[in-house]
């Protein structure tokens, strides 16, 4: 990794980071619960059968029940490609994002809204973990695949892919009401965090000594 680029990541995560805690401040005070029921409230209005439906395929795509084996998948066939680093960085990040994930929901404990469909899932609301995985995980796919690419069409095709299916998961979880949407901000910015911090340390990752030493 060039020192710019890590440098660079450096820099992303601990923005996330602040971020991040910014967020967790403003929504433990109650400062975002204006806007969340506010977005909540226009989002419901929108409920139709068609649109209940495609959210909750939505939300299955991002589900902590459903990537493991996508992740699994993911892992076997860059395996076959010989796609060594991908893999690595996958692991990571996915690795890092569960972490994480747990680790910030319970130091934070914040209550879920009441569901709009559905039941109330059993695990605190703040951040959505629908959110963090999903960025994570087709976040890593979009750039491993991006970076094999052709330049151009297909590489923007790819990452526009990527943003609206883990926008539309995130927006699912507004729309189902299991989140409010302070909690799905706070999972993309969570989310950004970890793929700044695995990356920061992909040298490491990649068993390097130096900088200079990761490709």
């Amino acid at each position: 990794m060039e020192p710019r680029a890590r440098i660079a990541d450096v820099l992303v995560t601990v923005a996330a980071a602040a971020a991040f805690a910014w967020l967790a401040v403003q929504r433990r005070s109650g400062a975002t619960m204006g806007l969340d029921l506010a977005i909540r409230r226009r989002v419901h209005e929108s409920a139709s059968p068609a649109m209940t439906a495609i959210a909750r395929v939505l939300a299955t795509v991002g589900s902590p029940v459903v990537l493991p084996l996508f992740f699994a998948i993911a892992i076997v066939s860059f395996h076959r490609l010989h796609w060594t680093r991908e893999a690595i960085a996958l692991t990571g990040v996915m690795a890092a994002a569960i972490v994480c994930n747990l680790g910030l929901k319970r130091l934070i404990h914040c209550a879920r809204p009441e569901p709009f469909f559905g039941t109330d899932p059993s695990s605190y609301s703040f951040p959505s973990g629908h959110a963090l995985y999903s960025l994570c995980f087709y976040g890593v796919i979009a750039v491993a695949l991006a970076a094999h690419a052709p330049p151009g069409l297909a590489r923007i095709a790819i990452g526009a892919a990527a943003a609206l299916l883990v926008a539309g998961i995130g927006l699912s979880r507004v729309y189902l009401g299991v989140h409010y949407p302070s909690d799905v901000v706070a999972g993309y910015v969570a989310a950004i965090f970890v793929i700044g911090a695995v990356f920061a340390f992909w040298p490491i990752l990649l068993g390097c000594r130096s900088t200079g030493g990761a490709p």
